[in-house]
């Protein structure tokens, strides 16, 4: 009769938690090389999101109140790169507000005879 190697059974336990712990280390790795990159970039991401957040909802205040489209039409007129930008009317108060996620957020009221004009907003 053979007998069982009783280190064999903890050997493959052990190559289990190496794995483990190579996991975790990559996605820890992982998360602070993200987190370095959005350090290092961070003024011209609040640049773009300024900047796309204004021209977005200045655009989707003219489509919407002066043209007359639906906002969803509206949302094609976007350029290219600003699918991150969200636009939600106000009906009352005839604006719009455009929103680039965690960054920037900017709002343009319908005026008669000015056209859509950008509220006040640091650029």
């Amino acid at each position: 009769m053979v007998k069982a190697n009783p280190y064999a059974r903890s050997a493959a336990k052990s190559s289990g938690i190496h794995w483990r712990r190579l996991v975790l280390w990559v996605v820890g790795l992982s998360i602070v090389a993200f987190a370095a990159t959005v350090w290092v970039f961070r003024e011209p991401i609040a640049g773009y999101g300024s900047v796309a957040s204004a021209y977005s909802a200045r655009v989707g205040c003219s489509c919407r109140f002066v043209a007359g489209r639906s906002l969803q039409d509206c949302t094609k007129d976007k350029l290219a790169g600003m699918e991150a930008v969200t636009l939600v009317e106000d009906i009352e108060t005839k604006s719009v507000t455009a929103r680039f996620p965690l960054v920037a957020e900017a709002t343009a009221t319908y005026r008669e005879g000015y056209g859509c004009v950008l509220e006040t907003w640091e650029g």
